[in-house]
């Protein structure tokens, strides 16, 4: 895959069409172009000078949605079929040999020896939600490469085994029956974080619902998910009602992580309409920066975007009510099918920036006006909601890849999402 040679100012003057091309394209580059050179997974964060951040250091959560940004750049011409399936058989090897915990990847892995590279002090075993993360990918693969062809039947075979070895319900031992987030084969279920909503997570419980050898019972959902603390809402913030979640919406990777493969759109269950709950957040989050009411420089109707990012201090959550100033260009981009010329205005504004803010692998991480800052990297999972919610906005492809498959369609159905949706989607 090769980029086209635009700099900021010359991408200023393209079409919205073109613009929407360059910013996938770039972006798509970092998951393509820098990917690990024995795996072909995602590493976690690459520099500036194209390095890796950490030498070997692989996200699975960032590697669910690098599959998603190849099925993008297939689908637009920009890398070959036969390429695409060879990267894939590439980082299907490095999979296979990886350690698994229950089928259970971690968080961090190694990318040349697939050993676990701890999270932290007790977290070096399988991570529930980047195993979700990684199989929102492996699922839309799985029904993109659907020829008669024999590398696509081995492709989609290959992605059905490790599937269904994934032990989704070892984790279903929360004190409330919901999913446990960790487990270590040295220390067990000691850090007990039980997943309870509303956050990036929902993504985990239908994957966990629909698995058809070890799924997770729908009481987790019920019992465990939707009786967090934070779950139900139903106040307003700056006069926009927020269904589920914490005050002010929590940061938007909540509205982009599980739905780059779940389709928003019309999804219904006994809690909330989830596309009203992703567009209320979002709107929440652009009145906020409107107003801006801790007067950040910069912050405006077309610079927006709080979530989860590089920041001065490290890697921080950023929300309306836990503001720094701190503005990351995939919480705007991601948010397309939400609220697309607000995204359209952010889009642009961020060119202005020049090369301080668009770079090779596309827009980098963050930036803050205020304290002259801006981040020295990109993250892979910030660029890749990027590339899936653009894509989706324009064609919905990942949305109908991923909602298709008969085993999503079984999970939706048995933690009681509505029937005529998916049927009429599908």
């Amino acid at each position: 895959m090769t980029r086209r040679a635009k700099g900021a100012r010359a991408a200023v003057e393209l079409s919205d069409d073109e613009l929407f091309d360059a910013v996938q394209r770039r972006t798509i580059a970092y998951f393509w172009e820098g990917a690990h050179p024995t795996s072909g997974l995602a590493f976690d964060a690459i520099l500036l000078n194209g390095e890796s951040a950490e030498a070997d250091k692989i996200a699975i959560g960032g590697s669910g949605f690098a599959i998603m940004a190849v099925l993008v750049g297939v689908e637009r011409g920009w890398i070959a079929r036969e390429k695409a399936i060879e990267r894939l058989f590439l980082t299907l090897d490095a999979l296979e040999r990886a350690r698994r915990h229950h089928g259970v990847f971690p968080h961090f892995m190694n990318g040349r020896s697939g050993a676990t590279t701890p999270f932290g002090p007790k977290d070096d075993g399988g991570d529930i939600v980047e195993t979700a993360l990684l199989f929102q990918g492996l699922l839309c693969a799985r029904n993109y490469f659907d020829g008669d062809e024999a590398d696509e039947c081995v492709l989609r075979a290959r992605v059905t085994r490790l599937w269904l070895e994934v032990e989704w319900s070892w984790h279903a031992r929360g004190p409330s029956g919901g999913l446990i987030w960790h487990w270590s084969p040295n220390y067990g279920f000691d850090i007990g974080r039980e997943i309870h909503g509303w956050n990036e997570c929902l993504i985990a419980y239908v994957l966990a619902a629909a698995s058809p050898t070890f799924p997770a019972p729908p009481a987790a959902y019920h019992r465990g998910w939707a009786q967090g603390p934070d779950f139900l809402n139903g106040c307003a913030y700056y006069g926009i009602e927020l269904p589920l979640g914490p005050a002010f919406g929590g940061p938007l990777f909540f509205a982009h992580f599980s739905f780059c493969g779940l389709d928003p759109r019309g999804l219904v269950d006994d809690y909330a309409d989830y596309w009203r709950q992703n567009s209320s957040h979002v709107a929440i989050h652009i009145e906020h920066c409107r107003r801006n009411p801790s007067r950040r420089s910069g912050y405006g109707a077309d610079c927006w975007g709080l979530t989860a990012s590089s920041d001065p201090a490290g890697y921080r959550p950023h929300a309306p009510d836990q503001d720094t100033g701190v503005i990351a260009p995939t919480a705007a981009l991601s948010s397309f099918p939400y609220a697309p010329q607000a995204a359209r205005q952010a889009m642009r504004h961020f060119l202005g920036f020049g090369e301080r803010l668009w770079r090779d692998y596309g827009f980098i991480d963050a930036f803050c006006e205020e304290k002259n800052w801006f981040s020295d990297r990109y993250l892979a999972i910030d660029q890749g909601p990027i590339v899936a919610m653009m894509e989706n906005y324009r064609t919905g492809l990942l949305w109908k890849l991923f909602m298709r498959d008969a085993d999503i369609q079984s999970g939706l159905r048995r933690l009681g999402f509505r029937d005529p949706y998916l049927l009429s989607r599908a």
